[in-house]
């Protein structure tokens, strides 16, 4: 018992693999845990509730910090905040954008998340609304203060009030950041625009599966089009699929095993969603990456990104997808961005299993890891 201090000798054997948890439609619908997710969990600690695999909860979610996120998640495990993927997770990269001023969209605490991420002067819809009220119409009892300008944007989520969200985002990229000047459509390219969770739906409580940022997304890019006849860029797009998430998902999984001092490479990451346009996706897109950055021998990489698809979210086994898709291309509906290119191999997941408890048993079989049966409970 005491080897089970540093982690390693305590183990059946080292892993070499880790596990990317997609959260809504694998481990919870909504607010509401599903079943499977405990019993899967059980079998990924020890009885002193470490990890026997490193692991890492990759969201599309970004209405919160990553803080919220591990604790909504502790009804069924204990985590931390470093073992979360928001879909606003890789912001901290792009640190040029850090001391600009810069117009949030999203609902939840947007200062705030803004703000950790390194945004130095971020400000929200709802200061922009107030500064100028003259700009949403739409809501009559809002008429007639300090201008403001922007100069890029951040589209976090979906919002709440999407008909101001989308004429003040428009009126920001047709001024070139300066909403309180009539439109020029002459301003194109438009300010940067950069752009987390790209999810056409997302499965909660109810029986179909709801609008998502994805959503709010094809309404901006079409109006903007429709107005200006030109297509909105993006800087960025990321959460998953986008490659941006899973570099900084493999990059939590290998410093978990640093820090247990698992000398072992990981080799193999398995990415478990219900999403195809998004998990399994993002999963096989990655999985083509690594497989090109390994046949140049480049080092410190994962060679592969497995997916596995679990049928308790949005995926309906029964109409989502065509039994042959390379032969039934043209009676699939693309459900993805439309910056990502449909090729039917990137929506075809390794492994189709029930639910998460069954997707972890398979990777155990896979990977011939057997942990003891005394450290599957709490």
């Amino acid at each position: 018992a005491s080897a089970l201090g540093d982690g390693a000798s305590a183990l059946p054997n080292i892993p070499t693999f880790g596990f990317l948890f997609d959260i809504d439609g694998v481990l919870v619908r909504g607010k509401t845990p599903i079943p499977a997710a405990k019993k899967a969990f059980q079998k990924l600690v020890n009885s002193q509730g470490q990890f026997l695999v490193p692991v890492v909860f990759v969201t599309n979610a970004g209405n919160c910090l990553r803080q919220k996120k591990a604790d909504q998640l502790s009804h069924i495990l204990g985590i931390s905040q470093d073992q979360v993927v928001m879909s606003h997770s890789p912001l901290r990269m792009f640190k040029r954008y850090h001391d600009k001023c810069v117009l949030v969209s999203g609902q939840g605490p947007l200062l705030d998340i803004a703000k950790y991420l390194g945004f130095c002067q971020p400000i929200t819809i709802d200061i922009l609304r107030e500064t100028y009220p003259l700009l949403d119409m739409v809501d009559h009892d809002r008429r007639p203060k300090v201008l403001v300008s922007a100069l890029s944007v951040v589209l976090f989520g979906e919002p709440v009030r999407w008909e101001t969200n989308l004429q003040l985002i428009i009126d920001v990229l047709l001024t070139a950041g300066c909403p309180g000047k009539p439109h020029h459509q002459a301003s194109y390219p438009h300010i940067p625009v950069l752009a987390c969770n790209m999810d056409l739906m997302w499965m909660a409580e109810a029986q179909s599966p709801r609008f998502g940022h994805g959503t709010f997304m094809v309404c901006l890019e079409n109006i903007y089009k429709k107005i200006t006849g030109k297509e909105l860029k993006y800087e960025a797009l990321m959460g998953k699929p986008s490659e941006l998430t899973y570099h900084y998902a493999e990059y939590l999984i290998r410093m978990q095993a640093a820090q247990r001092h698992w000398k072992k490479p990981i080799q193999t990451l398995y990415a478990i969603g219900d999403n195809l346009m998004t998990d399994i996706y993002g999963a096989n897109l990655y999985n083509r990456y690594l497989e090109e950055k390994n046949s140049r021998k480049a080092p410190a990489t994962a060679t592969n990104c497995r997916s596995v698809l679990v049928c308790t979210g949005v995926y309906n086994p029964h109409t989502e997808v065509p039994s042959d898709t390379r032969e039934s291309i043209t009676e699939t509906v693309f459900h993805g961005h439309r910056d990502f290119r449909f090729d039917p191999a990137l929506v075809e997941p390794d492994h189709i299993v029930p639910d998460v408890d069954a997707a972890v048993d398979l990777i155990y079989q896979l990977e011939n890891f057997a942990p003891n049966q005394d450290t599957r409970t709490f």
